[in-house]
């Protein structure tokens, strides 16, 4: 589409300029999304691999758990797990990937889960308690990850519909419009040439 201007030299020069810098900001653009897929994938093998390890040790914990459950007396089984004085801390940094703050969770695990007595527990319980605070830290690196992966999927977006702006609307456009103030300014070039052409005929006839 050619754009709305005058077909005049100076108009010529500044959309030249123009058209420079859009092809100059597609390359950053392109580079850009380049950059975010592949943080992007890179996101999602290590969310593959952490979904996996957590489902895998959530399965264990509830088994060894389902079978505390079944063998021990409930008012002991409820005082053991109130009896635990663990705690865990978070802590949230960020790194930068192009303009984008992708968190990164890291956990602080203080106190002692097993702080009950091992009269009326059994093994499956310690071993329950053992996956479960083992998962913690995994269930925690998960959802930062996740995090991490709608910011980059949004941001990819974004960037892909700038680069589809520039590559099929604006840069053409620009094209166009170049070619055609060209053409233009061919026609003003001819045909004041052919009034010349005419003087100088006049002024020799005469």
């Amino acid at each position: 589409m050619i754009l709305a201007v005058n077909p005049t030299r100076m108009e010529l020069l500044r959309l030249r300029k123009r058209i420079l810098l859009a092809r100059r900001g597609h390359k950053l653009l392109k580079d850009k999304q380049d950059e975010l897929v592949r943080h992007f994938l890179v996101a999602i093998k290590d969310w593959k691999a952490l979904r996996s390890r957590v489902e895998e040790g959530l399965a264990r914990a509830s088994g060894h758990f389902l079978k505390a459950y079944f063998f021990m007396r409930r008012e002991v089984l409820v005082e053991s797990l109130y009896s635990s004085s663990a705690s865990l801390g978070l802590r949230v940094a960020f790194k930068r990937v192009t303009n984008l703050r992708l968190p990164v969770v890291s956990t602080e695990k203080s106190g002692d889960p097993f702080n009950y007595s091992f009269v009326g527990t059994t093994g499956d319980l310690d071993a329950a308690l053992a996956v479960y605070c083992g998962a913690i830290k995994d269930i925690i690196e998960l959802a930062g990850t996740e995090k991490s992966i709608m910011l980059l999927a949004d941001e990819i977006k974004r960037t892909r519909r700038r680069v589809n702006a520039l590559e099929y609307v604006l840069i053409p456009n620009l094209e166009e419009t170049i070619r055609y103030i060209s053409m233009k300014m061919e026609e003003f070039e001819r045909s004041n040439l052919t009034q010349l052409m005419r003087v100088k005929e006049i002024v020799r006839a005469h």
